[in-house]
């Protein structure tokens, strides 16, 4: 029997590879996980890798056949819906209410029935730019629960924020809100 059902939409980000962690963990743990990933998240892990980890088919697109409901479907079936890691390019996305994408459409069809948690992940410059900081901001005004970012090594090499959080954080929250 599942503990709960998590929508995990992973966007372009080296940290993909630490929410394969995370999403095995779940699964695991016995949480019944649904993967969605931008092409860009797919750049970096392969949709072998998380259907592996998850058993079921990772979403990827609002087009092909049987997938004009999806976004609003998986919302419905969603108990939680995560964003990790989150790039700028998708927070900013998401603050400007656009819907270009599956994320997009996914983030508006939940319209806050269900917990959004979002799980930051980029360049400390991308963090600290005051796009970002608005869009974060503006999500966490509507309601969105925003992770802290992790300090220290960047994959660009720079040290600062902007690390994904650590994925056994993630996790401790999510048992701590099924319990």
């Amino acid at each position: 029997m599942s503990k709960g059902k998590i929508l995990f939409q992973l966007t372009g980000s080296i940290s993909c590879y630490k929410a394969c962690f995370l999403i095995s963990k779940l699964v695991q743990a016995k949480y019944e996980v649904q993967p969605v990933a931008t092409e860009a998240a797919l750049k970096f892990v392969g949709e072998a890798t998380l259907e592996g980890l998850t058993d079921k088919p990772v979403y990827k697109s609002m087009f092909g056949d049987g997938l004009a409901k999806a976004h609003i479907e998986l919302a419905d079936w969603a108990d939680i819906m995560l964003l990790c890691p989150a790039s700028a390019n998708t927070i900013n996305s998401l603050a400007g209410g656009l819907a270009e994408s599956l994320t997009g459409a996914l983030f508006l069809a939940n319209n806050f029935r269900k917990p959004y948690l979002i799980a930051p992940a980029m360049n400390s410059n991308m963090y600290e730019h005051p796009a970002t900081r608005r869009s974060l901001k503006q999500l966490e005004d509507w309601g969105c629960e925003v992770y802290p970012t992790g300090e220290g090594m960047l994959a660009c090499g720079a040290i600062g924020k902007g690390r994904l959080i650590e994925p056994d954080e993630i996790f401790k929250d999510i048992e701590r809100r099924f319990s």
